[in-house]
């Protein structure tokens, strides 16, 4: 019996993915190829869904929040590859900040358009929220709503709160809702910085967690439907994770043997989103967090900073990193097209650097060194660090380890909450 291309394809993309089982209690996966480089390979949730003949899908018909990072191991988007399998209804695609197809700024989404290669219907989603958004899946007429992002691990980077809002819409809007699991890059062993102080909840921060969270987006989205939604929709909305295999909490992204596609612009490889929960707090000031180079957030600067910065970040002996004098031109954003001076992050050693509270040394010598420091006059810092409360620390002169010091009660809080979500050894 001669068989369609969508059919074809559809079974091409279950056997790439290992014969891998979902989460919700099928058997063993297959053996897996070695992963780039070798040792391990990680499944994704898409990886398993495709495998189990996206059974989780079964009889629906679903919208895809995606963008760019919803890719296969061999780099097709899976939007084409669910376009192209005849066991899938995909209707409708759901674009976040930079847009599906990842063609915009920060800040900035691609609007309202039918996707070029697979004539679906893209929807913007970017700042959109409540009944909004759940007009807009209403509109689409999908009954499932699916997330695949790659996030980065930091309580700032939007994506996770547009699974948030996609959550509270959906159970506003009586949707169904599943989440398929990428690795969180930067590992998952605990969670660290402040906590958000809901008087600053903002699209960089809806609800309390951590600065640097230490979850995947399948254990976010359960402690989300745990915790908040019911409080933002008046119940949770129902919700099912495609759960991945092969990763370990322990994991950075190389260990994963999956291919990185940058999530946004400016988190151009992994080691960007290493340093990414504490060097993003300089967005909240007047120094350049390094848009418009090619180490953003790596490479941190401002007209007139000198090697005395570097210096005096040296001498705060933090673990697992080097500063090293730098000079640079950003292309664009801050000091656009000018040379500035400033520092540059080398991490020696990831499993003892600890990005936020590096972060916190970074604004307390910065400000200490250069008489032209400033916060942004929106202090925007505090939506970054979710209180007013180390601004004013560090306003007052106080050290790296005193702030730290500060946020200590409320993060063995969260801790303790976050336990009860994770779903990975």
């Amino acid at each position: 019996m001669a068989l369609s291309r969508r059919v074809l394809l559809g079974r091409l993309a279950a056997t790439g993915a290992a014969g891998a089982a979902l989460a919700a209690g099928a058997g063993p996966a297959q053996a897996a190829p070695p992963a780039h480089g070798g040792g391990r390979r990680v499944h994704t949730g898409f990886d398993r869904l495709s495998a189990d003949g996206y059974r989780l899908l079964d009889g629906r018909t679903a919208g895809i929040v995606t963008n760019p990072t919803g890719v296969t191991h061999d780099l097709r988007h899976i939007v084409d590859v669910m376009h192209a399998d005849d066991r899938v209804r995909l209707t409708a695609v759901f674009g976040p900040e930079h847009g599906f197809r990842g063609t915009a700024q920060a800040g900035g989404s691609e609007g309202r358009y039918d996707d070029p290669a697979t004539g679906l219907p893209v929807y913007d989603t970017y700042n959109k929220s409540g009944k909004a958004l759940a007009d807009i899946f209403g509109a689409s007429g999908v009954d499932t709503v699916v997330f695949d992002i790659q996030d980065v691990g930091a309580r700032f980077y939007t994506y996770i709160w547009t699974l948030y809002d996609c959550m509270v819409a959906a159970a506003l809007a009586g949707k169904r809702f599943l989440v398929l699991d990428r690795p969180n890059p930067v590992t998952g062993r605990s969670a660290t910085g402040p906590v958000l102080d809901k008087a600053y909840a903002s699209f960089v921060g809806r609800e309390p967690i951590a600065q640097a969270h230490g979850m995947t987006v399948a254990e976010l989205a359960l402690l989300f439907n745990g915790e908040f939604v019911p409080q933002a929709a008046g119940r949770p909305v129902e919700l099912a994770t495609a759960l991945m295999t092969g990763w370990r909490r322990t994991d950075f992204f190389d260990a994963t043997g999956l291919p990185w596609v940058p999530p946004s612009p400016n988190v151009p490889t992994p080691d960007t989103a290493l340093v990414y929960s504490g060097t993003c707090l300089f967005e909240g000031t007047n120094l350049s967090e390094g848009r418009g180079t090619t180490r953003p957030f790596e490479l941190l600067g401002a007209d007139g900073i000198d090697h005395r910065w570097a210096a005096a970040a040296t001498e705060l002996d933090l673990p697992g990193v080097h500063f090293r004098e730098a000079y640079f031109a950003p292309t664009f954003s801050k000091f656009q097209g000018k040379t500035v001076g400033g520092v540059q992050l080398h991490v020696h050693d990831r499993e003892a650097f600890d990005p936020v509270r590096t972060g916190i040394g970074l604004l307390v010598t910065a400000k200490r060194v250069w008489g032209g420091f400033a916060w942004r006059p929106d202090n925007g810092i505090d939506r970054l660090t979710g209180s007013s409360t180390v601004r004013k620390m560090i306003d007052a002169g106080a050290g790296t380890d005193e702030i730290v010091a500060a946020w200590r009660e409320n993060l063995t809080r969260f801790r303790a909450l976050r336990r009860r979500y994770l779903r990975y050894p």
